[in-house]
């Protein structure tokens, strides 16, 4: 399974491929970088070349699922706009393509992947590239971040089905 993990961001998007190796079932990444948009641009052709880099990625890597970060709470409100819109451009890609997506707040990544949903950056840095088996992971934090989303995906797969196979099996025996 090969998920491409999307950290949204008008200015600067974070993405990372990241998959199961089938031999040892070592987590690796595949590809990963960042989308940027010129500031001095209008928001419209901003946000045009961000879908059309968005739509290439999905259409060149082929994942199966898209993780993309959500939005849970930002402080600044002209942040939050232009990461909800950068967001949305995410999950149309992958919708178009007919990908699966999956949507995590950074605090469940941290959770998933560091195990405590207030861990700092350079926590979330050091464990991508220790399960990743990388020395580092090169690039801005949004490499990380959007690699960090992919593993959480990956990780989290099992016992995400381990619970909806458990809830199916309770719902069956009640009716």
């Amino acid at each position: 399974m090969f998920v491409l993990g999307i950290d949204p961001g008008l200015s600067r998007c974070g993405y990372g491929l990241v998959g199961r190796d089938e031999a040892d079932s070592a987590l690796k990444a595949h590809a990963a970088g960042v989308i940027e948009t010129d500031p001095e641009r209008s928001l419209p052709e901003r946000l045009l070349i961000l879908h059309t880099e968005l739509r290439a990625l999905v259409a060149e890597f082929r994942p199966e699922v898209v993780a993309v970060e959500r939005v849970f709470f930002q402080v600044n409100v002209k942040t939050a706009m232009s990461v909800g819109q950068a967001s949305g451009l995410a999950l149309l890609a992958a919708a178009e393509a007919g990908c699966a997506v999956a949507q995590y707040t950074s605090n469940e990544v941290k959770q998933g992947l560091v195990g405590y949903g207030a861990a700092t950056k350079e926590q979330v840095q050091r464990m991508v590239a220790q399960v990743l088996g990388l020395h580092m992971v090169e690039g801005p934090p949004d490499v990380a971040d959007a690699l960090a989303l992919a593993v959480c995906h990956l990780t989290t797969v099992p016992l995400r089905r381990a619970v909806d196979a458990a809830l199916l099996i309770a719902e069956g025996s009640v009716t």
